[in-house]
């Protein structure tokens, strides 16, 4: 049986991995988006699309520095097979709750575009650049989330057998 401490630390190692592209994906869009965003005219759907681009990357930013927080790089003492199992289960949960999440921002995007199309609106353009910028992050982190995922299901499907099962 391998050990439960060698587990939880392959375990942490793929959540941060996964907070490595997250956080490197948040300081692309604060770069690049960051250096749209100071040379656009607010007139038009670049400056939007680049200035909610920023809000993302501070947001995942964010998130990826709170994840890299709290990984563990030693095992807990008196770490069980069931602590870890839970624990697998809920990032599990967590991810495939944020690949739902990711389809609802994706949609978001449809809708603000659908909006800016109708004649009465006052600022289209935002709308348009807003709902782009919901496109590429949601797709981003729809792909990123469901590999996340996937990957950990994996993993956790290979320490059922300790389980007895």
């Amino acid at each position: 049986m391998p050990d439960i401490a060698s587990l939880l630390l392959a375990s942490e190692l793929l959540i941060g991995r996964g907070l490595a592209v997250l956080a490197a994906w948040a300081l692309l869009n604060l770069v690049v988006s960051g250096y749209m965003v100071a040379n656009a005219d607010r007139r038009h759907e670049p400056y939007h699309f680049h200035s909610m681009n920023v809000g993302w990357g501070l947001v995942n930013a964010g998130l990826a520095c709170w994840g890299i927080l709290h990984l563990h790089f030693t095992a807990p003492v008196g770490l069980r097979l069931a602590d870890l199992l839970q624990s697998q289960l809920v990032n599990e949960n967590l991810f495939i709750f944020n690949t739902g999440l990711d389809a609802a921002y994706i949609m978001t995007g449809f809708y603000l575009q659908a909006l800016a199309r109708q004649p009465e609106q006052a600022h289209p353009t935002r709308l348009r650049g807003f709902g782009r910028s919901l496109w590429l992050q949601g797709g981003f982190l729809l792909v990123f989330d469901a590999v996340m995922w996937g990957l950990l299901h994996w993993q956790g499907q290979a320490w059922l057998p300790l389980m007895g099962t």
